[in-house]
């Protein structure tokens, strides 16, 4: 009987160690200081819960969270760098980055929200390194909606007055783009699915589209840091179980 040993097979890490540790770093200092301004509920923002999301799918080197990602939140913060120009050069466009211009919140905590510039760079960077996994707009989709309904029932709508002025309210937009007041144009409920449904049509499945077409599939190997081949046996003709 001629037998080879098991042979284990180590596949190289895809992400730096150095890039994992800074980003690791980063949602360190990030957390605790978004805790103690904004409170918990500011978590339950699409971008904060996919930072959270890219730090995990980093160390997992999981191509299905980076490209979770990558297809809810391109687009939205290509339009917050946008806006954020905006208020720059001293104009006013959605209002999406107000709060990094109050005086209130201190220069290291608005400083800390730069992220979301640096953070669609990232994600396309991961994604060239990982491929983008298919999978990621049926599970952003379930994810976005869970977010969504949270924040719609056990958060604070637009207009609301709170003790603490820093906690955020009318968050991910479910009640329009004034914070100040919800929005009139329709029934309350049916614009949380209206505006659901218009990020899916609008944001998601585009980025998706194009995701699926720049981006190779991730490998299938990828998330797999060792396999076992398995022994391979041969039994000489003589030693046969069947004669």
């Amino acid at each position: 009987m001629n037998c080879e040993a098991p042979a284990i097979i180590d596949y190289p890490n895809k992400i730096p160690l150095a890039a994992k540790m800074a980003a690791t770093a980063f949602l360190a200092v990030l957390v605790p200081v978004y805790l103690s301004t904004y409170g918990r509920t500011n978590f339950l923002w699409f971008c904060d819960a996919a930072l959270i999301i890219t730090v995990a799918g980093m160390w997992l080197e999981s191509p299905l969270l980076i490209s979770m990602c990558a297809v809810g939140i391109l687009l939205p913060q290509c339009l917050w760098l946008v806006d954020f120009g905006v208020n720059l050069l001293g104009f006013h466009f959605l209002n999406l980055t107000s709060y990094m211009f109050d005086p209130h919140l201190s220069l290291f905590t608005r400083g800390l929200s730069l992220f979301h510039g640096w953070l669609p760079l990232l994600l396309v960077w991961l994604l060239f390194r990982l491929g983008y996994d298919k999978r990621a707009l049926p599970a952003w989709t379930v994810l976005a909606a869970a977010l969504g309904f949270t924040c719609y029932f056990f958060t604070p709508p637009a207009g609301a007055h709170l003790a603490n002025a820093n906690i955020p309210v009318n968050i991910n937009y479910l009640y329009g783009f004034n914070d100040l007041q919800p929005q009139h144009w329709v029934n309350q409920n049916l614009y949380v699915i209206l505006w659901l449904g218009v990020l899916w049509f609008v944001a998601f499945l585009p980025t998706h589209l194009a995701l699926r077409k720049i981006f190779a599939a991730p490998p299938q190997a990828a998330g797999q840091k060792t396999t076992i081949r398995f022994l391979n046996c041969s039994l000489p003709a003589s030693q046969s179980w069947i004669h």
